[in-house]
């Protein structure tokens, strides 16, 4: 419906600019053929005066004409001398313009009905000579109408060619549009991977297909944002269930009650890694949060066999609950691979707070140095997901995080300062 209305306006408009550009034309010419035959009936009757003139003359004191006789010029030419017709007979009806134009002794056009008069005076010494002459303008007007009606007729023509051409034209245009939507449509329940790629854009279809593209583009990045959100909260919420699990577990098998200290913990534990991924997901974390980098840092290893060398009273610009969710991770991914030790270490640079999370384990292989944060990337028999979700919350507060390939399991976390932001 949509479209169809749209082809409906486009072909509307045509017709519309068709129909005023017609008229404009239509108008042009006729008053163009008027103005053409109005003087085509006045030179002719300016002819005829002359002629007529041409055979006055005086002839023993008296105006006579020289040549006479044509019958057929007597309806239409007349002779006047000193006030009196001396050749050709006035209808009756044209009596009165006739003496009218002859009294005025001047050169003189009037109109009766479908006739022109013009009175010619000529010059003859010792008399008042006037010439009158009639037109019929019946075969001007006739062919006035006829070229009207047939301006009109083309111009019919015309409108209705423009009329269907525009619909010709923009049906088929519309039906790229249509086609390419379609495509698109089709690909993003398919294969959403797919694009037009019609390269740099030549016309208009070209700069659609490039938006189209860019379009699609977006909505797959919006999706695979989507589902690594979903798997990052997952694998997030693997460990604390795990840990909930095992204390299950073990009071089931030991017949004891559940510790509630254990549970809150973990519960704890679990709310915290939603709401910050959850909160680094949808904004960034506000330059004016603070927290002691020592006490998150200890809250963050959880009583874990982990080694903290961190000064006290070192605050940096991020919430703690950031700080806990960026190195939990990373704490678990080092006492996996260690052999027998997993120490955090601290540096005061200008830029920021150095934290270093080091193992005694293999460590990175420096040929994958740079993809270990890449989502499903992964060396042992893990999701690939606990780097990500340090990337991406890293990111969310301007943190810089990399891997360090030295022999030994490094990850360098760098966290800004109050002053270093200010």
């Amino acid at each position: 419906m949509g479209v169809t209305g749209f082809r409906g306006r486009v072909v509307a408009l045509a017709v519309l600019i068709a129909t005023a550009v017609v008229a404009v034309l239509v108008v042009v010419s006729h008053v163009l053929l008027s103005q053409v035959t109005d003087a085509d009936a006045n030179a002719l009757a300016h002819s005829r005066a002359e002629a007529v003139a041409a055979n006055v003359a005086v002839r023993g004191g008296r105006v006579v004409l020289i040549e006479s006789g044509n019958e057929a010029l007597d309806t239409v030419s007349w002779v006047y001398a000193d006030g009196h017709l001396i050749d050709g007979l006035v209808p009756d009806g044209d009596v009165a313009r006739v003496d009218a134009l002859v009294g005025s002794g001047q050169s003189r056009t009037t109109l009766v009905g479908s006739h022109l008069l013009y009175a010619r005076p000529i010059r003859l010494e010792g008399h008042h000579v006037m010439a009158v002459v009639r037109v019929d303008l019946t075969p001007y007007e006739t062919s006035e109408q006829r070229s009207l009606t047939m301006s009109l007729m083309l111009g019919g023509v015309v409108i209705l060619l423009a009329g269907a051409v525009a619909h010709v034209v923009v049906g088929r245009a519309l039906r790229v549009v249509h086609d390419m939507a379609a495509l698109a449509d089709d690909w993003g329940d398919h294969e959403p991977g797919r694009r037009f790629d019609l390269g740099v854009p030549r016309d208009e279809f070209g700069e659609l297909g490039r938006t189209l593209d860019r379009l699609l583009d977006r909505v797959d990045n919006a999706l695979a944002d989507e589902r690594r959100l979903t798997d990052e909260i997952a694998h997030e919420l693997r460990t604390p269930l795990t840990a909930l699990r095992g204390e299950a577990q073990l009071a089931q098998l030991s017949g004891h009650r559940l510790a509630p200290e254990s549970v809150l913990t973990e519960v704890d534990r679990l709310n915290t890694a939603i709401t910050t991924i959850l909160g680094s997901a949808r904004t960034r974390i506000d330059g004016g949060t603070r927290c002691d980098l020592r006490a998150a840092a200890r809250q963050a290893i959880a009583g874990r066999s982990i080694e903290l060398a961190v000064p006290a009273d070192v605050d940096v610009a991020v919430a703690t609950e950031l700080v806990v969710a960026v190195l939990s991770p990373l704490l678990e991914n080092g006492l996996r691979h260690a052999s027998s030790r997993v120490w955090v270490t601290a540096r005061i640079q200008p830029q920021g707070v150095v934290i270093d999370v080091l193992d005694d384990g293999p460590g990175f292989d420096p040929a994958e140095v740079d993809r270990v944060f890449e989502a499903g990337v992964t060396s042992g028999d893990g999701h690939g997901l606990g780097l990500a979700v340090v990337k991406r919350l890293a990111a969310s507060a301007g943190v810089a995080v990399r891997a360090i390939a030295d022999g030994h399991g490094r990850v360098e976390v760098t966290f800004p300062t109050p002053e270093a932001i200010a």
